[in-house]
């Protein structure tokens, strides 16, 4: 097959895994030079998958060596000549991803980033998740419903979600901070045809915390996430998030 590129995912946080075996593999994978690299933190959840609960908690890296992993994988990987796109991801810098994001272009979707914006996806396979215009729909977990749906000649859907008008607002505010790492106020003005700075003015006075530790610039015109905040890119979007309660937000820790 005429395959155009080939990414690669690596993933820290292992058990027993340091800064040092991290280095060691980073270092195999670079020679092998793939065009794309995504590096994500293991997530440990023993409550959802019964086979995690083998792992001790003590042999997991501690959230210090977790992000020395990181920030040690960022410097090799740009060293190397790959592009930080951000939420973990690296890409070469003729690589589409690239160019997209310094064209404004770059989106994102449930599987991660992408060139084609404002395109339906169709997801196959039980758990999948698709997009259809402004509506999401979830395909059975489970095995064997998925299955037995198919076989009735039923679609496999467990559960769909339209998008209101708040949702596609705040959808466009995290996939510009995400993709883009900034947020124009003007954009949303046009689009939205809302104030932001009163919209979010819960936000941004939430966001003033993040200012203080220098993960984003906040000014009259928008918001912009500085290199630091690139290691925190998520829980920043978290503060955007309507559906989650906002005083049990996740600790810096539990992302990194």
């Amino acid at each position: 097959m005429n395959y155009r590129s080939i990414s690669m995912d690596l993933i820290y946080g292992l058990p027993l895994q340091t800064a040092n075996s991290f280095k060691e593999t980073l270092k195999k994978i670079i020679d092998l030079s793939p065009d794309r690299l995504s590096i994500f933190n293991y997530a440990h959840m023993p409550h959802l998958f019964k086979s995690q609960a083998l792992i001790h908690t003590e042999d997991l890296p501690a959230a210090e060596e977790k992000l020395e992993i990181l920030h040690q994988s960022i410097e090799a990987l740009e060293a190397a000549g790959y592009v930080y796109i951000g939420m973990d991801h690296f890409a070469k810098p003729e690589d589409e991803l690239v160019k997209a994001q310094a064209a404004g272009k770059l989106q994102r979707n449930f599987q991660g980033y992408s060139t084609h914006g404002d395109c339906d996806l169709l997801a196959l396979g039980a758990s999948s998740i698709s997009m259809i215009n402004n509506i999401y729909f979830q395909n059975a977990k489970d095995l064997n419903s998925y299955q037995l749906k198919l076989d009735a000649g039923l679609l496999p859907f467990t559960k769909g979600f339209t998008l209101n008008e708040e949702d596609l607002l705040r959808r466009f505010v995290i996939n510009q901070l995400i993709c883009q790492l900034k947020l124009n106020f003007s954009d949303l003005k046009q689009q939205f045809g809302i104030d932001a700075k009163m919209h979010f003015k819960y936000q941004l006075k939430e966001l003033e915390a993040m200012q203080t530790d220098g993960l984003v610039e906040i000014s009259t015109d928008g918001i912009k996430v500085t290199n630091a905040g690139r290691l925190l890119i998520r829980r920043i979007c978290m503060v955007f998030d309507e559906y989650l309660p906002q005083n049990n937000l996740i600790r810096y820790s539990k992302i990194i």
